[in-house]
C-alpha cells in the first residue's frame, strides 16, 4: 500500500466517460448498476441521469421480466468482481435471448480507463475530488490505496 498519483489522462478519460453516460441517459438508455453506493459514486462524479439499481429487484428473473419488453438500449455497468461478472453474464444471456439491445461497452471502457484497478463501481468515488477541478501536486491530492 502507498500513495498513488491520479494522472490527468485518467481524469480526462473519466470526464469523457461520465459525459457519454449522461448523453446515453438523455437518449433514453437504461443504465444498470448493482447497488445504491454505485449510484452515489456516479452522481459524485457528475452523472445526472437515472440509474436502475439491480438490487431493487427480486432476482435476475424479475429484472429481466421488467426490462425484456423495452425497446431501449440497456447498458450494464455492474462490478468487475466475481459476482458482478456472474450477474452480467446471466442478465446478458437472458436479455439477448429475448431480443433486447444490451451494451457492455461502458463496462469495458471503465476497466480500460482505470487499467483494471477499479473493480467496483462504488470505488469511482475516490476520483470525485479530482473531477471537481482540484489539481496540483500536493500530498493531500494523492489517494491512499
Amino acid at each position: 500500500m502507498g500513495y498513488r498519483l491520479v494522472n490527468n489522462t485518467t481524469i480526462d478519460h473519466l470526464r469523457t466517460f461520465i459525459e457519454m453516460l449522461n448523453e446515453e441517459a438523455e437518449n433514453g438508455s437504461v443504465i444498470v448498476v448493482e447497488g445504491k453506493r454505485d449510484v452515489e459514486a456516479l452522481s459524485r462524479l457528475g452523472f445526472n441521469g437515472n440509474l436502475t439499481v439491480l438490487n431493487h429487484f427480486k432476482g435476475i428473473s424479475h429484472f429481466v421480466d421488467n426490462h425484456c419488453q423495452m425497446s431501449k438500449k440497456i447498458i450494464l455497468l455492474l462490478d468487475m468482481d466475481r459476482t458482478g461478472k456472474y450477474l452480467t453474464s446471466k442478465i446478458l444471456t437472458q436479455l439477448q435471448h429475448k431480443g433486447n439491445n444490451v451494451n457492455l461497452f461502458y463496462k469495458k471502457k471503465l476497466a480500460r480507463i482505470t487499467n483494471g484497478k477499479i473493480r467496483h463501481v462504488e470505488e469511482l468515488a475516490t476520483y470525485a475530488r479530482n473531477l471537481s477541478g482540484a489539481t496540483g501536486t500536493r500530498m493531500d491530492l494523492y489517494f491512499y490505496i
